[in-house]
């Protein structure tokens, strides 16, 4: 477990902040905080994979668990600890019915005591931070009293750093899909909190799409968390370092980038893996380039095909015509 600064973090998205992906944006920023995959307690005990590894360039890394039993939340602490997980995240901001069904995500915020206890419980066992992300509300339950309440109790439980998703989020009714776009944003009301709860790190999350917007919400909270985005535009993240934690360091050109990945993939499939399952992860690296279509296109016709090596990415990337010391 080592330290870290939350001033900004990947957020974590089913299928998609996998360790390939929290690995090739690790190489974009070496501070932003990664995420796992939201992972359930089930899944952790009772499942046969392993659902914890990871490479150890990703640190700092979080695991987001999924569950609301305190006992079984608890006994993934201690195993994630032995993993070496710099913190756990509780997930209380995913409304999708499937997490209803197993009692956790965003309903969880209709018991903030029960919250509360998971975090005491599980921080009485472990020495790295539990922290909770939430919605603003849930439902017809959207008073910034309801979100005050549950700041309060739970932060009474423990929690120290709380990563506020802007919206609401409706339990029936939207797809998680339309959870993350229909309910209007509302940033004044995390600003809020943080003033409301100074002593406690608040983190905001949705819609945020530029460093520039990162760094202005950094004027009132202390964190900011973006996810689809940079999934999307991923060599964003390749300022992180510089415009969010202010640090003297070079920019990373894509080629550089590419050749850092084709050792990462070799080393993946001399270990079984297909070079597939990591550049999918990719696709996005080239957007804004002249031949970012061709790149795209070329690696999904290739990279899943039996016997693919690193050099259908060197292939892709050529394709743009980019130069190796350019910075676009």
């Amino acid at each position: 477990m080592n330290q870290f600064s939350d001033k900004l973090s990947i957020a974590p998205m089913l299928d998609w902040t996998d360790r390939h992906c929290r690995y090739f944006l690790r190489l974009l920023s070496t501070n932003t905080v990664m995420y796992t995959e939201m992972v359930t307690t089930g899944a952790i005990l009772f499942g046969k994979g392993d659902y914890l590894s990871y490479n150890q360039e990703e640190h700092p890394i979080v695991l987001q668990l999924g569950g609301s039993d305190p006992k079984a939340l608890t006994e993934c602490a201690k195993k994630a600890e032995q993993y070496g997980y710099d913190a756990i995240n509780i997930n209380v901001g995913c409304p999708s019915d499937r997490v209803q069904n197993g009692r956790f995500g965003a309903c969880l915020m209709a018991e903030p005591e029960l919250v509360a206890e998971c975090v005491q419980t599980m921080q009485n066992a472990v020495a790295m931070p539990i922290t909770v992300k939430s919605r603003i509300g849930i439902d017809d339950f959207d008073s910034y009293e309801f979100l005050h309440n549950f700041i309060d109790v739970v932060g009474q439980g423990g929690c120290q750093h709380f990563i506020v998703h802007a919206r609401k989020a409706w339990l029936s009714g939207l797809s998680p899909k339309q959870n993350r776009e229909i309910p209007p944003l509302d940033y004044s009301r995390v600003y809020q909190i943080k003033q409301d709860f100074q002593h406690l790190d608040i983190s905001i999350n949705g819609g945020i799409k530029t460093l520039a917007q990162s760094v202005e919400h950094l004027q009132h909270i202390d964190g900011v968390m973006i996810g689809r985005e940079v999934y999307q535009n991923p060599y964003m993240l390749s300022l992180a370092d510089q415009q969010v934690f202010a640090i003297d360091k070079a920019q990373l050109t894509r080629a550089e980038i590419i050749d850092a990945m084709c050792e990462y993939i070799d080393r993946c499939v001399a270990d079984g893996g297909r070079v597939w399952h990591v550049v999918r992860h990719m696709l996005g690296l080239c957007n804004g380039l002249p031949g970012a279509r061709r790149y795209r296109r070329y690696l999904s016709e290739n990279a899943g095909r039996e016997g693919a090596n690193s050099n259908v990415l060197r292939e892709a990337f050529a394709l743009t015509g980019t130069a190796a010391n350019i910075l676009i």
